[in-house]
């Protein structure tokens, strides 16, 4: 026999296959190019923002004095000192505070049904829609910048605030309806007269509510020009009501929208430079110890926001809908 017949026949092993890269996902882009995005704002965040906050802590806890001679100014321990006068020591804090929280319970709701409404309206199929948009979206243009402080000066609106009618005591050019007329409507209703003054304060501040509302509008028009039109379809064909697609369709997958808006409406609302509260804190800063005073103040007042925001986002998402999606 041959020699080499005899030999044994080496298998051939292959090596362990190579591992494939990964592909990532369209989620995963999609949340890198949001990071990207907001990469700005965190270097200015880190870079600008976070020494002025531990300032602004560090103020609160101390009290400014002044060395003699013209050297500057010392930093002096209180401790809680500044918190204590803030909330025990100055009344007048307090009640601002809750009057500040009582105008969001009174502002927020309504915003929210107003956008939403609204939204809903400029999302149909009719002509114009484009511009009814843009009219709507107008006031949140003219409430900012520049132009907000022209129209803060304008003789025109000035005068238009100041015309009190002395013997009531209200606004006669804001004074829209009045609460006599509100009840003679609700009569045969047995509402409340809460909820009557509620109603009539919403008619009587509606152009500070459209004014306010324009960019809740826009994301709501979002969420609603992202529900697929093959769901009414649907609907329309078993029979269902606008009123029912409403409720059934509309309203859960715009939940989230729900939950966005009023979060954000929120938070506008706490930080607008109009706020009581923004004002008060402002005007204590004048006085002598006021840049310490109104660090204790503001801090007070971000954790009042801060415990507001998470029990309405606790409140809200008890109700939200989300879309289950394929992966």
């Amino acid at each position: 026999m041959n020699a080499e017949a005899k030999k044994p026949n080496k298998i051939k092993v292959d090596s362990a296959p190579k591992k494939k890269k990964k592909i990532a996902s369209l989620e995963k882009k999609k949340a890198r190019v949001g990071y990207l995005f907001v990469l700005p704002f965190i270097i200015g965040l880190v870079i600008i923002y976070l020494p002025m906050i531990f300032q602004s802590i560090n103020y609160s806890f101390h009290q400014i004095e002044q060395i003699r001679g013209g050297g500057g100014i010392r930093l002096i321990p209180v401790g809680f000192d500044n918190y204590r006068e803030a909330l025990f020591d100055d009344p007048s804090y307090v009640q601002t505070l809750l009057a500040g929280i009582g105008r969001i319970l009174f502002d927020v709701p309504a915003i929210v049904i107003f956008s939403l409404f609204m939204a809903i309206l400029l999302n149909q199929d009719m002509a114009g829609r484009g511009l009814f948009r843009a009219i709507f979206f107008i006031p949140v243009i003219i409430s900012t910048g520049l132009i907000s402080d022209i129209d803060a000066g304008n003789i025109l609106m000035q005068n238009a605030g100041s015309s009190i009618d002395t013997g009531t005591g209200t606004n006669s050019v804001a004074q829209i309806v009045d609460v006599m007329d509100v009840e003679m409507l609700f009569s045969n209703m047995k509402v409340g007269s809460e909820l009557v003054t509620y109603v009539v304060g919403l008619v009587n501040d509606i152009f500070n509510i459209v004014n306010r509302s324009g960019v809740q509008m826009l994301i709501f028009l979002a969420g609603l020009q992202s529900i697929s039109p093959a769901i009414y379809e649907s609907c329309e064909i078993d029979g269902a009501t606008g009123w029912e697609t409403f409720w059934k369709i509309t309203f859960p997958m715009i939940s989230p929208m729900i939950l966005v808006n009023a979060i954000y409406s929120v938070i506008d609302a706490l930080t607008r430079s109009d706020n009581v509260v923004m004002s008060y804190i402002e005007g204590v800063y004048n006085k002598p110890d006021g840049p310490t005073l109104t660090s204790a103040m503001s801090w007070i007042y971000f954790l009042i926001v801060f415990l507001l925001i998470a029990l309405v986002s606790a409140v809200i998402s008890a109700y939200v809908f989300y879309q289950r999606r394929d992966t």
